[in-house]
């Protein structure tokens, strides 16, 4: 994902600041503990489609 795409783009729901995380294909808000998928190279900004961070796992995220 292009760096001034990911500058760009903030959490839908706190709009706080997005990592992207290469392995998994999403892009990760730590303060909703969320994340979204990106999706052949488009990110998916729902909140109904984001995955819930699992705030036991350390690495999650």
């Amino acid at each position: 994902m292009e760096s001034r795409l990911l500058d760009t783009l903030v959490c839908p729901l706190c709009k706080g600041r997005l990592d992207f995380d290469r392995a998994q294909a999403e892009l990760i808000c730590r303060a909703d503990r969320l994340a979204y998928p990106v999706r052949d190279g488009i990110p998916v900004m729902l909140e109904s489609e984001a995955r819930q961070l699992d705030a036991a796992r350390p690495d999650a995220g």
